[in-house]
């Protein structure tokens, strides 16, 4: 990884994704995350493992991995404003594919689908209302968390390097 300065304006920037029960043994689900301080990256925290308990929809999953990423955002967003007493380094953008994970962080509406959710995950809500953690649609090809446990093929590493790597990542 190639960690360099960068003209850009710093901003923390994640993407948040799931896999609805890929585990073949238990069928949980597996989130992840990734985190970088501009839009071009490098990676600066990452995870992914499998979730606590067992989901019930692709949207539970999704929302659960993004509570998981914003409880990493603000830590990394402490980090920043520890470091750099003179600035905020706030709100937090994460990217999420899953729309209805999106507008279930947005709207605290206690729906009939989601009503199962463990309130724990619901302090999603609080972040978001607060201003100090954005969610944003990205499209499945921009998802830049898939490349962390899916099977990644040349032109999606290719895709990807700069972010996950930094710009002196060389590709042949």
């Amino acid at each position: 990884m190639c960690y360099s300065k960068c003209d850009a304006a710093v901003a923390l920037i994640g993407y948040s994704d799931a896999d609805y029960a890929s585990s073949v043994e238990d069928r949980r689900s597996i989130a992840r995350y990734c985190f970088s301080f501009t839009k071009a990256g490098p990676v600066i925290s990452w995870k992914f493992r499998k979730q606590p308990t067992v989901t019930l929809s692709s949207c539970e999953a999704e929302y659960i991995s993004l509570a998981a990423a914003a409880q990493e955002s603000l830590h990394l967003m402490q980090l920043l404003n520890d470091i750099d007493c003179g600035h905020c380094y706030c709100p937090a953008i994460i990217f999420d594919d899953n729309q209805g994970a999106i507008a279930l962080s947005q709207n605290p509406v206690n729906r009939q689908r989601s009503k199962h959710i463990d309130v724990r995950y619901h302090f999603i809500i609080t972040e978001v209302n607060n201003g100090r953690v954005v969610i944003k649609y990205c499209p499945i090809a921009d998802m830049v968390a898939d490349v962390m446990i899916k099977p990644a093929t040349r032109v999606k590493l290719g895709h990807f390097r700069l972010y996950m790597f930094g710009q002196c990542a060389s590709w042949p």
